[in-house]
């Protein structure tokens, strides 16, 4: 097989492949840590806030009715009313993206923790102002309670108190259009 191909194989392989084999390639070969880790620094500081509100946004916007249709109504557990599902099928899109500015946080870098949290509450609002998703009229107020639940957690996260003040006075003006 070519190195081209070889290339291709390895590329093609899914996320938690490749870190397996990453694992064993670094414990292999202990001198490749410090190149790797340098890589995947820039990987991870490489944060917009804009790309990641676009992210949130496309995420969200992409629900659609008729999965929480099927997803909700009578069970053989009892009842599942869409509003609550609709509710829980908004957490499930936004919670990768929570997942990630947390990870950032205990991995130390609070910049890009910060731009995440940024980018998640700008996709909020976004999604709340310019949707007219019909999925959206299930989940009333969905968008600015997480926005909530969002600042809350990067707050959690993080001991710098200007960044607890940043985040939480961006948050208020992006909520009310001054941002």
């Amino acid at each position: 097989m070519t190195a081209k191909k070889k290339m291709e194989f390895i590329a093609a392989l899914s996320l938690s492949g490749s870190a397996e084999i990453l694992t064993e390639l670094l414990k292999e070969q202990p001198h490749l840590v410090d190149k790797v880790y340098d890589i995947a620094l820039g990987f991870t500081c490489d944060v917009d806030s804009d790309a990641i509100m676009n992210d949130v946004y496309y995420s969200l916007n992409a629900l659609d009715v008729d999965d929480l249709y099927s997803r909700s109504g009578k069970t053989r557990y009892g009842c599942t009313e869409p509003s609550e599902e609709a509710w829980e099928m908004f957490e499930e899109a936004l919670q990768p993206y929570i997942n990630e500015m947390t990870k950032n946080q205990k991995r130390g870098l609070a910049s890009a923790a910060k731009i995440f949290c940024i980018g998640i509450i700008k996709g909020l609002v976004k999604y709340e102002n310019d949707s007219s998703s019909e999925f959206k009229d299930w989940a009333t107020d969905a968008p600015f309670e997480y926005v909530d639940r969002v600042v809350d957690e990067f707050k959690k996260g993080t001991t710098n108190e200007a960044d607890k003040d940043e985040v939480a006075s961006i948050s208020e003006a992006l909520r009310y259009g001054d941002y």
